[in-house]
């Protein structure tokens, strides 16, 4: 019944006052999800 992220590419876009990418990807690695790009960057 939940979202299913199996076989789905997936773009991270983390931010370095927040929530990095690397933390997001590893919160995803357990779902399926292809994760083909990631960054962290400063939104101003």
């Amino acid at each position: 019944m939940g979202l299913s992220l199996a076989g789905k590419k997936v773009i991270i876009l983390g931010d370095r006052d927040g929530i990095p990418a690397d933390a997001i990807a590893d919160c995803l690695q357990d779902t399926g999800a292809d994760v083909i790009y990631k960054a962290t960057e400063c939104f101003v």
